[in-house]
């Protein structure tokens, strides 16, 4: 990576951030974590055994290479998820949090209005809230004003795979708000979904199924590190103007006849 991001005054070199779930075997999982690069890696409050008394995934993540990022990933109600990451942050995994409200089983849709009382009371309470929501401009605006640390919108719904859905959201989201990162969060399905996510001028991509339900789930998690790699520094590159008719490459001045 040739730059990082910084989150809250804390700085991490890979843009690039994972998750935890649908890996075949806890091993594999922690094989494609070191080959994504990445330093954020998320995990479920809900889905892990924090009792330590049986293994858990948390095993396989370790805390001097890793940072923490709990979820509150299948919690229905503002409530809900402000208890799951009070727990998280009581068993001692962290302060931070990637705060979830779903309003819709099937989608995973986030509920907006949840997700903004949630963020409200949670930043009162000194978390660093990273809320997972919808690509819309005037809810991230809320979720800001509530003391959102970052705003992370989907590109499809939640292990989807069908890439970025809305690329005018998107680029409308990152030329708006310029006060706190955005994340890319949900829908990425190969390594073209994530350059194209950064080329947008994204800050970075938090990703779990693409990586994990590929045949080579480790060479998936390397392929996605050079996507997001490439795609920011096209983004900082700044691509050359679209033209209807071509333009010889070789220009034609001074040549002789």
């Amino acid at each position: 990576m040739q730059d990082g991001i910084t989150i809250a005054g804390r700085a991490f070199a890979s843009r690039l951030f994972v998750g935890t779930g649908k890996y075949r075997s806890n091993a594999e999982m922690a094989r494609c974590h070191t080959a994504s690069g990445a330093e954020v890696v998320t995990v479920a409050v809900r889905r892990v055994d924090l009792s330590g008394k049986t293994e858990s995934l948390l095993d396989h993540i370790p805390r001097d290479k890793y940072f923490l990022l709990p979820n509150t990933a299948a919690c229905y109600t503002a409530d809900e998820a402000i208890r799951t990451a009070r727990l998280g942050r009581e068993v001692g995994l962290s302060n931070w949090v990637k705060l979830e409200v779903i309003g819709d089983p099937d989608t995973l849709f986030p509920d907006n209005e949840g997700l903004v009382e949630a963020t409200r009371v949670l930043a009162k309470e000194g978390f660093v809230v990273l809320p997972y929501t919808t690509d819309d401009l005037i809810n991230a605006r809320k979720l800001i004003d509530a003391g959102a640390a970052a705003v992370m919108p989907l590109a499809a719904p939640i292990g989807s795979g069908l890439g970025i859905q809305n690329t005018t959201n998107l680029r409308i989201l990152r030329e708006k708000i310029t006060s706190v990162p955005l994340i890319v969060d949900a829908g990425v399905g190969t390594a073209s979904d994530a350059t194209i996510a950064m080329e947008l001028g994204f800050d970075a991509i938090l990703m779990n199924t693409a990586i994990a339900s590929a045949d080579d789930a480790v060479k998936m998690a390397e392929a996605m590190k050079f996507a997001v790699a490439a795609g920011r520094l096209a983004f900082e590159a700044g691509r050359m103007a679209r033209k209807l008719y071509a333009t010889a490459s070789s220009p034609l001045e001074g040549v002789s006849r």
